[in-house]
């Protein structure tokens, strides 16, 4: 049985820990239809401090949905469109040569900023995609031997579409593996998709209002991490990731990074429902947001159409839930 203990914040706090998270959402609805739960994810992702894939085929707004995120929190936001020709220095910055003294002045790339949108990550080469390796991991860019500390909070979100292949370089398994969360972004719902035309019919922009500081962020990422974890949860963490990699039918199953990710994201969206303590259904509710880019499937299972979303479904099934 797990024993549920006291993290030191008392029911208030998570009460308005929650009802901000409310806010923020309802703010992105101003100009987001459908899209409460993708919302949610991409705050989880926040106070958690984790990396988000946004994919999706074009015309699902996936960049208008990360800057309508964006504005609803006062941190400072760029946005880098990748393409080919696009080099790691345009990306982390370079030394540029000062003729009047003769010497060289650092000129910082986009990267050092707090919320990084990198659209269409998979049309850079993969010199260019691996220039983000470094700050996803370790907040933390390396210009000609000199190491920088990236601004606090840093989070990186991108999109890709997945049914371009002429002219994309595919992400490696080991920077995929560096995200939170592989969101697929979907058409919109029936209903949805008429409120879209009546919000796009009107002749003003209901503007968004930020509802978060800078100094918010880090006190809510700081919440989270005093979320209670019970031992139960954590084997209940561990049994999912290591049945993964003893699966027959795949190559490749959940990364310690996986399993860390997962305690990570649960304890922030335990949070964001107002409790200061994780429970199984949390777990059982991100695992596959958190495994879907990282499980990689046997071919001779992958010809018979088997998804990771098959054997995370089969996985969540054959392990004990705790009581």
């Amino acid at each position: 049985m797990m024993v549920l203990e006291d993290s030191g914040q008392s029911t208030q706090d998570m009460m308005v820990f929650k009802d901000t998270s409310v806010k923020i959402i309802d703010e992105i609805k101003k100009a987001i239809i459908g899209k409460d739960e993708l919302s949610r994810d991409m705050l989880i992702a926040l106070f958690s401090e984790g990396n988000i894939i946004l994919d999706g085929v074009p015309g699902l707004a996936k960049t208008s949905i990360v800057k309508s995120f964006a504005s609803t929190i006062d941190l400072d936001f760029k946005r880098i469109q990748f393409v080919p020709d696009l080099l790691p220095s345009d990306i982390t910055g370079s030394y540029v040569y000062n003729q009047k003294d003769a010497s060289f002045t650092l000129r910082k790339g986009p990267i050092f900023t707090n919320l990084l949108l990198v659209d269409e990550v998979n049309r850079a080469s993969p010199k260019t995609q691996s220039s983000l390796l470094e700050a996803m991991e370790e907040k933390q860019v390396t210009i000609e031997g000199t190491t920088f500390t990236l601004p606090h909070p840093f989070m990186v979100i991108t999109t890709q579409n997945p049914i371009d292949i002429v002219g994309t370089f595919p992400l490696p398994e080991a920077q995929i593996d560096r995200f939170m969360f592989k969101l697929n972004v979907e058409y919109p719902g029936w209903d949805d998709e008429l409120t879209m035309l009546f919000l796009k019919n009107e002749e003003t922009v209901t503007p968004i209002d930020k509802v978060l500081t800078r100094d918010n962020v880090v006190n809510m990422v700081q919440m989270v991490k005093r979320v209670y974890v019970d031992v139960k949860v954590m084997e209940y963490i561990r049994a999912i990731i290591m049945a993964s990699r003893s699966h027959e039918k795949l190559m490749l199953g959940g990364s310690p990074r996986a399993s860390i990710a997962l305690m990570k994201a649960s304890k922030a969206f335990a949070a964001i429902e107002g409790r200061d303590y994780v429970v199984p259904d949390d777990v059982k509710l991100l695992a596959p947001k958190i495994l879907n880019h990282r499980l990689i499937i046997k071919p001779e299972y992958a010809f018979d159409n088997i998804t990771p979303m098959d054997i995370i479904d089969e996985l969540l099934d054959s392990i004990d839930v705790p009581s």
